[in-house]
């Protein structure tokens, strides 16, 4: 099958929307299928409002079309509601072909916390952008709720995976000099992340943050108690989960959080707020601890075995997530003009 992924988000970006498609590439390769992913790259680009080092395409339609109807595929998958997905959208729209959709970012809670945008505005937006959508991939079963009582509809489940073979459990001098217990974050530093509330716990040991962002200095200033290493390339990060003591994930905005994966992955016990992302990746599993009261989970997290979040995360392939993508892709069938369902893996929801 040849696959288009159209993508707002890639290289060199390190998040979770960029690492998701790589892998997800690869995986479908392996599996035989010519994968093709359109993005930014060789288009002008400005950068995003708040965030700089985001390249947004600058009227992509006539540039990515033309590279569509060379490329010829058999299923269309647009992964972001940025100019990229929606000119990908206008083609698809026009010529009749079917189309899959992702949801892989809280759009309306980012601008919420940025410009007070109310959420009804943004979602209902977000609703014409995939009403037309064959299917709207979503990570979890609690985004999945939250989006059908949203009015979405056609909605399936793509999970996540991790790579545990990068990601696992070893030794690591990494926080020697530092006093433990060592509690870490890994992530944008942005207003929508919701580091303050990690940040201003009364916790002993050292509070490290991992990532950068346009939060970074500020955050710097307010909280001095605390150790800002900046980015970290993503071969280096096993080396500090695996010398910490837990993983603190203070956002309640992440659709997932494949940080969450990668910190259970190194046998690093996680915290945080019971809500979308870690509800279905942790819940009651016993690798962790959620609590409204992000202190308390951090103290219960402490105690937990690290082999208990080794062996959840071991459940996670991207090899099976990638099938699961795969299923609920949609062919075109080229039997006659215009464009129709040949496969659907999906049930209207």
């Amino acid at each position: 099958m040849r696959v288009a992924i159209v993508t707002d988000a890639w290289m060199p970006q390190i998040n979770g929307v960029v690492q998701t498609l790589l892998r997800t590439i690869e995986e479908l390769r392996a599996l035989g299928h010519v994968v093709e992913p359109f993005t930014p790259d060789g288009h002008s680009t400005l950068p995003c409002p708040g965030y700089p080092e985001i390249p947004l395409a600058v009227l992509p339609g006539r540039w990515l079309g033309e590279r569509l109807e060379a490329f010829c595929p058999d299923a269309l998958h647009i992964a972001t509601e940025g100019p990229m997905g929606i000119a990908a959208r206008r083609f698809a729209l026009a010529r009749r072909m079917p189309f899959t959709t992702a949801m892989h970012t809280r759009f309306p809670e980012y601008l919420h916390a940025r410009i007070r945008l109310p959420l009804s505005v943004g979602y209902a937006w977000l609703r014409r952008f995939h009403a037309p959508s064959s299917c709207v991939m979503v990570p979890t079963r609690a985004v999945r709720r939250e989006l059908l009582e949203r009015g979405f509809r056609r909605t399936a489940i793509w999970g996540r995976g991790v790579d545990t073979g990068r990601f696992s459990p070893g030794p690591s001098s990494v926080f020697h000099d530092l006093p433990k217990p060592i509690w870490l974050s890994v992530g944008r530093l942005s207003v929508e992340k919701g580091l303050e509330a990690f940040l201003s716990l009364s916790l002993p040991g050292t509070k490290v943050v991992i990532g950068d962002g346009p939060r970074r200095r500020a955050l710097e200033n307010r909280y001095r108690d605390a150790l800002f290493l900046g980015a970290r390339a993503n071969d280096e990060l096993p080396l500090y989960y695996r010398g910490a003591g837990v993983f603190v994930f203070s956002s309640r905005t992440d659709t997932f959080g494949l940080v969450l994966l990668e910190a259970m992955a190194c046998g690093l016990p996680v915290a945080a707020f019971p809500v979308a992302g870690p509800i279905d990746v942790v819940g009651q599993s016993g690798a962790g601890a959620l609590d409204e009261d992000l202190g308390a989970a951090c103290l219960r997290a402490l105690e937990v075995d690290a082999r208990i979040p080794r062996q959840l995360a071991m459940r996670h392939s991207w090899r099976e997530a990638s099938q699961r993508l795969a299923s609920l892709l949609v062919v075109r069938d080229r039997s006659f003009s215009g464009s129709a369902v040949a496969r659907s893996a999906v049930r209207p929801s």
